[in-house]
């Protein structure tokens, strides 16, 4: 009998965590458009982080497997990102970001935006332009930029 009781305890838990995390995965998605703003804004915060060193946020953004891959093939991890911000090398002028656009399909958002980057690397000037495509992916706790691939760096900056 008391094997019968902890058998039913176990299946009304689950049934009321599976209830529960479907009432929040319906909250947690909007309606397409409200995606594509919400991750279009995410991604303008992440470059303005980045423009900052605003370490805090880039960490908040950034999944823990994050993954980032330039034009020449090089790959950057979240840690390798917030390091680099953390050492002061980078300063930024301009890191902002045109031309974008979103798409969204379910959990799983790209944005593609040209992007300005302008200002110094260890005291030496730097100012071009690159195509970037950025993917996020919405979990539990909201949109994660998941992967990044940059492009080579566009002709005639301005």
């Amino acid at each position: 009998m008391q094997r019968r009781k902890k058998a039913w305890a176990w299946r009304i838990l689950a049934l009321v965590a599976g209830v529960t995390v479907t009432i929040f995965a319906g909250r947690a998605a909007g309606s397409r458009a409200d995606d594509e703003k919400t991750v279009e804004e995410l991604d303008r915060k992440f470059q303005e982080a980045v423009k900052n060193n605003d370490l805090a946020t880039m960490d908040r953004l950034l999944a823990e497997d994050f993954v980032l891959v330039s034009g020449r093939g090089r790959s950057q991890t979240k840690a390798d990102l917030l390091k680099e911000s953390s050492s002061g090398a980078y300063v930024y002028e301009h890191q902002e970001d045109t031309n974008q656009t979103v798409r969204v399909w379910g959990d799983t958002a790209v944005i593609t935006a040209l992007l300005w980057v302008k200002g110094t690397a260890g005291g030496k000037a730097f100012d071009y332009k690159v195509w970037f495509s950025d993917v996020y992916v919405r979990n539990a706790n909201g949109w994660k930029y998941v992967f990044g691939q940059v492009g080579s760096h566009v002709e005639d900056a301005h």
